[in-house]
């Protein structure tokens, strides 16, 4: 050990412990015993989660991650791309967002396309083709929505990601490279979720490494193969994939960590990552508090090997 400071933080989430995009009871647990199990664990930092479920007032949002030395990394802003109408409410999101995330010093705007009962239908199974896809003139909008979001972003300090996501129209590979094609102009990065990418078929080693020059920010999760086999054949959409425990502990799925952090040290790569784990909420066998604790570990072991110090 030389003492030098760590090239990677790694951060959580609410969406560990079963936090869902929309108020749902998932809301109604403490969020204090959430950040508590948060540095129990070993994070330092988190996402915002959904808005509305930490609290929106910055002074009081600032008392309760302070004292838990909690950075504020971001938060997940999805809009329908593809919709006319979402030019305006993108901009009505980031500037609600937009306003806590300055206050607390945040770094990163986290764009992705809503969810569609379309899409979440073939989540995992999106034909190649683009059959399902978007056209011509739909990703037109794409590109008209993404810069307006970058101009917004902007007047905030933030630096707008974007996040390829399972069960809406940018979810595969192919999808990715035509959305990074038609918004070239905008200046956007990549958020790239390793456990997303897995799920629609890509690599994330791949991934890191085309998206080098844009990749800003990482988001970290696994998949079980043998559950994903089960969505590929079958009709399962991706909240019934969820529960049936498609994502894992980090570690004990499908995706190659030690290759994507070989690829992230090509690539120079540092800062930070946030740990997650899609979660069905107070139907996990094991507790958010031990699933992420055990997803540091292994994360850090795996880390250790590309740094000479001790990962954050």
């Amino acid at each position: 050990m030389t003492g030098r400071r760590s090239r990677f933080k790694f951060a959580s989430a609410p969406n560990s412990w079963g936090v869902l995009d929309y108020p749902s009871p998932s809301w109604e647990q403490s969020y204090q015993t959430m950040l508590d199990e948060m540095v129990f664990a070993g994070y330092t930092g988190t996402e915002l989660g959904p808005y509305g479920f930490l609290p929106t007032d910055p002074k009081l949002l600032e008392s309760e991650l302070s004292p838990r030395k909690l950075k504020l990394l971001g938060s997940f802003v999805p809009v329908v791309l593809s919709d006319p109408a979402s030019t305006k409410i993108v901009v009505e999101q980031i500037r609600i967002v937009g306003g806590l995330l300055a206050a607390l010093g945040a770094p990163f705007l986290v764009l992705a396309d809503a969810q569609s009962e379309e899409r979440d239908r073939i989540a995992g199974r999106v034909p190649a083709d683009g059959s399902k896809g978007l056209n011509a003139q739909q990703w037109k909008q794409v590109a008209k929505v993404a810069a307006e979001a970058a101009g917004v972003a902007e007047e905030f300090g933030l630096d707008l990601v974007f996040h390829p996501h399972t069960s809406t129209y940018v979810e595969t590979p192919q999808e990715t490279a035509q959305f990074f094609d038609v918004t070239s102009a905008s200046k956007i990065g990549l958020c790239l979720d390793t456990g997303h990418c897995a799920f629609a078929g890509g690599d994330p080693a791949a991934e890191a490494g085309k998206y080098r020059e844009i990749l800003r920010f990482v988001h970290i999760k696994d998949v079980d193969e043998k559950v994903m086999a089960q969505v590929r054949r079958t009709e399962m959409n991706f909240e019934q994939a969820i529960a049936a425990n498609a994502f894992t502990i980090i570690g004990q799925g499908s995706v190659d960590f030690p290759a994507f952090f070989r690829a992230l040290e090509k690539n120079n790569y540092s800062g930070w990552m946030v740990v997650e784990q899609d979660v069905t909420y107070g139907a996990t066998v094991v507790p958010p508090v031990e699933s992420v604790a055990a997803s540091l570990r292994y994360l850090q072991e795996v880390a250790a090997a590309f740094d000479e110090s001790k990962v954050l």
